[in-house]
């Protein structure tokens, strides 16, 4: 059996996908989420119903003690968490930065920055014990496009890709990747009421000519996470069809 694998936010959009494929691939999948306690039901349906096997596992991943008890509950449920994947989020509204506070930066380093930091404290242990770990941030292409009224999160993701980065460093010679995939716009449940011409517009701007999906993202980690990807570590994978090709 394939270690086991964490993926936090994985109640919907590509967290959900992302679940979906590594349960595919033979890894027992823990389905974190923080208040969409059916739709992560819904999402360990799916796995199972396909000879997966998965939990459903409740955490603000924000948060060091909810952390902390999350992962030790996997320890005694599935095994030690081998594979982590970085996908949280919150809320990303626009903010001009005539209007930017301090808070709305922070709200998006809570997720991008402190979450990774505290998943990596409660995971190490047991990666560092069995020489082996994978970790796979879910960033975004955005700290290369740097969309107007979005410097809040682009610096978040910006932070998160520099902490993915060192890691990559520091973790390799206890055999541990650590690699960031970026997708850019690709519509989940969050963009159900996102306007048709602004996705028009983006798709056309996109050389492959399409909008990305889910699973496009989910094969890039599953690839990550895989024994295949053992000598790729500190890699920024954009998932975007090339639109930020220069």
């Amino acid at each position: 059996m394939r270690p086991t694998a964490l993926v936090t936010g994985a109640s919907r959009g590509l967290g959900a996908e992302i679940a979906v494929r590594l349960a595919a691939a033979g890894h027992p999948v823990v389905v974190n989420y923080a208040s969409s306690a059916e739709a992560a039901r819904r999402v360990v349906e799916r796995i199972t119903a396909a000879g997966g096997t998965a939990r459903a596992h409740r955490a603000d991943a924000t948060d060091a003690d909810e952390v902390a008890a999350m992962v030790d509950d996997v320890r005694r449920d599935l095994g030690p968490v081998g594979v982590l994947v970085l996908n949280a989020t919150g809320p990303q509204p626009k903010v001009p930065a005539d209007v930017l506070d301090w808070p709305d930066v922070e709200r998006h380093l809570d997720f991008f920055v402190k979450s990774p930091v505290l998943l990596l404290r409660a995971v190490l242990p047991d990666m560092r014990a069995a020489g082996w770990g994978r970790i796979v941030h879910i960033g975004s292409d955005v700290v290369r496009r740097l969309p107007l009224g979005n410097s809040a999160y682009v610096a978040a993701k910006a932070a998160q890709l520099g902490l993915a980065e060192v890691w990559a460093k520091e973790l390799g010679p206890l055999g541990i990747t650590v690699n960031t995939v970026a997708p850019g716009w690709i519509p989940v449940e969050r963009h159900r009421d996102a306007d048709p011409d602004a996705l028009a517009a983006y798709a056309a701007g996109v050389p492959l000519g399409r909008m990305g999906e889910p699973g496009d993202v989910a094969g890039a980690v599953a690839y990550l996470a895989s024994d295949a990807a053992g000598f790729v570590t500190g890699a920024w994978l954009p998932v975007n069809g090339g639109s930020t090709l220069s």
